[in-house]
C-alpha cells in the first residue's frame, strides 16, 4: 500500500505552462512512488487579487512568452500549436473536469484533462465553448448533450468556485502550482526542483 502523500497539481487549462507541466508531472511522480491529484482552477480570481494579467495580454512580456513556450515544448519534445484565442475562456473545460471527477472518479477526469490540454495546446483548437469541450469528451465516451448540460449545472458551477477559492486560501496564484508534502512550487520551470525535492526529501 502506498503511504506517500499524493502530489497536488493546480492548473488552469488556458495556461500553456500548465499544459507543458501536464505532460511531465505524472512520470516524475511515478519515479518516486507518488500519485498526482489534478486540480483545475479559474486563475482569473487569483490574477484579480494580485493585480496581474495573462502574459499574452501584457506588452513586451507577450513576445518573450510566445517564444519561451515554443522553446520549452521543443525541449520536452511535446506538440505545441497556438490556439486562435489566448487566453481561452476555460470555464466549460474546468466545470466538465469536476463533473467527470465527481461522477466517474479522478482517473477519468485526469484522462479528460490530458485530452483537453492536447486539443487546445497540442492541436491549437479553441476550447472556450461548451460544445467544443463536449467534442473532446465525446471521444472519451461521454454523451455531448450530458457534458453541455453538466457545465450549466449550478452544483458543478459551485464546485469549481469552491476549488478555486480553496486554492487561493492555500496561496495558489499561478499555473502550474504544485504541492509536494505541503511544499509549494510555482511554474513549469520548477519541475527540476520538484523532482529534486522528491529525491532528497527536501532541503
Amino acid at each position: 500500500m502506498n503511504t506517500k502523500r499524493p502530489i497536488e497539481f493546480y492548473f488552469e487549462f488556458a495556461s500553456p505552462y500548465g499544459y507543458l507541466t501536464s505532460t511531465q508531472i505524472d512520470d516524475i511522480a511515478a519515479r518516486y512512488g507518488r500519485e498526482v491529484i489534478w486540480r483545475p482552477i479559474m486563475l482569473g480570481a487569483a490574477l484579480k487579487l494580485t493585480g496581474s494579467r495573462p502574459l499574452a495580454q501584457i506588452p513586451l512580456k507577450k513576445d518573450y512568452f510566445l517564444h519561451d513556450i515554443r522553446r520549452f515544448a521543443r525541449l520536452l519534445d511535446v506538440p505545441l500549436a497556438l490556439p486562435p484565442v489566448m487566453p481561452m475562456n476555460s470555464l466549460a473545460a474546468s466545470r466538465a473536469f469536476w463533473w467527470i471527477h465527481d461522477t466517474r472518479g479522478h482517473c477519468h477526469a485526469r484522462k479528460f484533462a490530458r485530452a483537453l490540454f492536447h486539443a487546445h495546446w497540442g492541436e491549437g483548437r479553441d476550447m472556450s465553448r461548451p460544445e467544443q469541450v463536449a467534442e473532446v469528451a465525446a471521444a472519451l465516451g461521454y454523451a455531448p448533450e450530458e457534458v453541455v448540460a453538466a457545465v450549466q449545472d449550478e452544483r458543478i458551477k459551485a464546485r469549481l468556485k469552491e476549488e478555486t477559492q480553496r486554492s487561493i486560501d492555500r496561496g495558489v496564484f499561478g499555473s502550474p502550482f504544485i504541492f509536494v508534502d505541503g511544499e509549494p512550487f510555482w511554474g513549469a520551470d520548477r519541475l527540476d526542483q520538484v523532482e529534486r525535492w522528491l529525491a532528497t526529501g527536501g532541503w
